[in-house]
């Protein structure tokens, strides 16, 4: 049981790391308020296609990490409760 909570342990702590990093280096996409009162369009390509831009791919793979993280960290309180 030993083993498992340290295995869980490290990967938790890398997955922590991987999400620290990964939510650091993410540009801020979002427009504020002047987007909104000046309505500008959002019906372009790149908004199409924004999923497999870098940006795209790195808001994906931070929501994945964090439910992971979730997942992991969840599963750490179990044992430790066994």
């Amino acid at each position: 049981m030993e083993i498992l909570k340290i295995i869980l342990i490290v990967i938790d702590l890398l997955i922590c790391l991987a999400l620290t990093i990964l939510a650091m280096i993410q540009s801020k996409d979002d427009a504020g308020l002047s987007s909104t009162i000046t309505g500008s369009s959002t019906n372009n390509f790149f908004e199409k296609n924004k999923g497999r831009t870098k940006e795209g791919k790195q808001k994906r793979w931070t929501i994945i990490l964090g439910i992971l993280f979730v997942i992991v960290t969840i599963a750490l309180s179990i044992v430790y409760i066994a």
